[in-house]
């Protein structure tokens, strides 16, 4: 790949350091690791098969503790593989590290097995003497949210197989979704160049770049449109297979049982967001104005409206981001220090490399690591705000075990978020330059409405190919194109003009694949960020401490109880308006400011 023209950020050679995983591939404490995992499932299994429902509280203590150890070895395995095949999808040894670690996690699932498919026979009333018992108390939560999945649980036979296919089924086919996509070049400007690299143009001031980006990306996946059309269709398929088996009601209601929260509560929030579509269409008239074009497209929607935008370097990407995190809490800036003087982040963008970003938790008795793809553009400073936000939340929650640190999706999104909104603000604050202040506010204004306003019609899209897929059969490329663009209308209106070539942009987004429903999650937490954010500038007298604390609480309790103590209510239906009215007073002050220039 030519590197001509590049301008170095100081993220070149930001990769992270694996050791405190594994040191290699080859390690020899990896392979003992392996070994003795199933070994040591085999162990638990004889000593508990079959005693589930007669163990006192503390032997259920014991056995837990056990459980979560055998999780917590699984789990540091699987991180190393998947993490350093991210760096590198097209290594087929790391392919390989990928499958026998999956294949292993498949493996120790089907040893396992029982003793959730046991838990969920305990008669009720016994499994809430247990749960109430102070023997238990440190899982107490997990052992509730657990027992949500009793009328979905099916017998320990046909668990094991579930587990057993799992390897050659959805997982087998999410890593060639990654490495077809990993592998894939795409040429522009006479160079050949990642996703990722052609994706970050559609954020450049020059409109004939960012429509020569667009047209790249087109003629690429539409290259591979056959393959990732038949990807998506055997995903959908089988989600609907594992639907029907376990007794869902919808293609969404898995998500909602795992994100702890119901139907109504989602279907609240996406009626709140589509029907103040309008702000996003009353936004980009603005934006086609700031912008001087007659007519706005949508490769023209992160459009900068300065015209000369600064390459970031990486050093000072890294001081806004700890500054910003330390004004809010010295303990937010010391963990997320730790990160960059300790090699826990990959930012380099390199041929191979997985596109997008992620913080990956690990397990409790290591640490979160950060991966991105840094190219020096603002958003990527954001972008390292939001990484490192998921990192300080999974790095605190590490307190609540292995099987109560991770938090479900609605609240998933709040650290990260909040953390973004941190370098904004501070960036704002320290900014006199009218002109230089629309142009920051105008770039949050997009962010927001890639969050909130673009994931919902995102999932309507979803909600329209899983449906269509179980009532009609397998769709053709067409036919998915058809939805997109007619949800992506939806919220675009005649604001912006959706071109032919768009039509083809929902075959490149993970989210879909990976965790089916994740993508309202977004907006939950933007909107959640939001009126935290504005509690936060009205009464700051403890409001970063109690903030620290919501975020060791983890998952063990129901993200209602733990945001509750922040004084928001997330089951009042009102409650998303609130967030869409200080979006909403966003538009207003970019409005101003654009009248006052």
């Amino acid at each position: 790949m030519s590197s001509k023209n590049k301008t170095k950020t100081g993220a070149e050679n930001v990769a992270w350091d694996l050791s405190d995983l594994y040191n290699s591939p080859d390690d020899p404490k990896l392979q003992q690791d392996k070994k003795n995992l199933l070994k040591e499932a085999d162990e638990f299994a004889e000593k508990y098969h079959g005693r589930i429902a007669s163990l006192s509280a503390s032997e259920f203590a014991d056995a837990l503790r056990a459980y979560e150890s055998l999780i917590q070895r699984a789990g540091k395995i699987g991180s190393y593989s998947h993490l350093i095949w991210s760096t590198n999808t097209e290594d087929a040894r790391l392919g390989k590290l990928l499958q026998e670690a999956n294949e292993l996690g498949s493996d120790l699932s089907q040893k396992l097995v029982f003793f959730d498919v046991e838990w969920m026979k305990v008669d009720d009333g016994r499994a809430g003497e247990l749960i109430n018992s102070k023997e238990l108390s440190p899982w107490r939560h997990y052992l509730r949210i657990s027992r949500m999945y009793k009328d979905h649980t099916l017998t320990e036979d046909a668990e094991r197989v579930m587990s057993a296919k799992s390897v050659t089924e959805r997982s087998a086919w999410n890593r060639y979704f990654d490495e077809t996509l990993g592998a894939a070049r795409f040429e522009l400007d006479g160079e050949e160049m990642t996703e990722q690299q052609v994706l970050s143009k559609l954020h450049s001031p020059d409109r004939d770049l960012r429509k020569r980006a667009h047209q790249s990306l087109t003629e690429t996946f539409s290259e591979l449109s056959r393959s990732l059309t038949f990807i998506f269709n055997t995903l959908l398929a089988d989600k609907h297979t594992n639907d029907k088996l376990r007794g869902y009601d919808s293609w969404i209601s898995s998500r909602n049982l795992s994100n702890q929260t119901d139907n109504e509560t989602v279907e609240a929030l996406i009626t709140a967001v589509t029907g103040r579509y309008e702000l996003v269409q009353r936004y980009y008239k603005l934006k086609k104005k700031l912008l001087g074009v007659d007519e706005m497209f949508d490769y023209d929607r992160y459009a900068p409206i300065a015209k000369n935008r600064e390459t970031i370097e990486w050093e000072k990407a890294k001081s806004m981001v700890l500054e910003a995190y330390g004004d809010f809490h010295p303990r937010m800036k010391s963990i997320a220090s730790e990160f960059f003087d300790k090699k826990w982040i990959d930012a380099a963008i390199r041929p191979g490399k997985r596109g997008g970003a992620y913080s990956a938790s690990t397990v409790t008795n290591v640490h979160p690591y950060v991966f991105m793809n840094f190219d020096g553009q603002l958003r990527d400073v954001q972008t390292l705000a939001h990484e490192l936000g998921h990192g300080v939340h999974q790095y605190l929650s590490r307190k609540q075990g292995e099987l109560q640190s991770s938090t479900p999706l609605t609240t998933a999104e709040t650290a990260s978020v909040f953390g973004e909104m941190l370098v904004f603000n501070k960036l704002m604050d320290n900014i006199d330059d009218p002109k230089e202040k629309l142009a920051l506010l105008v770039s949050k204004i997009d962010d927001t409405i890639a969050t909130v306003f673009r994931q919902i019609s995102m999932n309507r899209f979803e909600d329209r190919i899983h449906t269509a897929r179980r009532q009609e059969g397998e769709l053709t490329t067409e036919e998915f194109s058809r939805h997109w663009t007619e949800t992506q209308k939806d919220l675009y209106g005649d604001a912006v003009t959706i071109t032919d070539e768009y039509k083809l942009w929902w075959c490149y987004i993970p989210h879909f694949l990976h965790t089916p429903g994740y993508v309202y999650a977004y907006a939950f937490g933007e909107l959640l960020v939001l009126a935290l954010y504005d509690a936060y500038k009205n009464q700051k007298n403890g409001f970063s401490d109690r903030y620290i604390e919501l975020l060791e609480a983890g998952g063990s309790d129901w993200p209602h109880n733990i945001v509750g103590k922040m004084d928001i209510d997330i089951r009042d239906a009102g409650f998303w308006n609130r967030g869409l009215d200080l979006f909403e007073s966003m538009i207003d002050q970019a409005e101003k400011l654009a009248d006052s220039l």
